[in-house]
């Protein structure tokens, strides 16, 4: 059974950057569509960005738009790479894997799930 381990997160003031990078083994990473996702206290998780199986296709949500890139390697990473943080964007961010071709934005469609890296941005 393949594994998805999240790092990079941590303490950032806002209007700086982070890189979160997702480690997939079991060789899931070759096989699925990659997603991110946040969990605010309190809140449903909710879509940040997702990026094909080729990496030539990637989607976003409309609040992240323009400040974050997703993207995948070659091997077994997908990173989300962070910029213009603001308070808002303190989260848990999961990475996650579906082997659905389309575009997916939605929790119930990825069967894989990594345990969250904690991003706090401060104002």
């Amino acid at each position: 059974q393949g594994q998805l381990v999240e790092s990079g997160g941590g303490l950032v003031q806002a209007g700086g950057s982070l890189r979160l990078s997702c480690t997939a083994s079991g060789g899931i990473l070759s096989r699925s569509r990659m997603g991110w996702f946040l969990q605010a206290p309190g809140k449903e998780r909710e879509f940040v960005a997702t990026v094909s199986q080729s990496g030539d296709s990637t989607s976003y949500a409309d609040s992240v738009k323009g400040r974050f890139t997703i993207s995948r390697d070659n091997k077994n990473t997908v990173y989300l790479q962070m910029g213009s943080l603001k308070p808002e964007d303190t989260a848990v961010y999961y990475c996650a894997a579906t082997l659905t071709l389309g575009i997916v934005k939605s929790t119930t469609a990825y069967n894989f799930w990594g345990q969250g890296t904690q991003v706090t941005v401060s104002s």
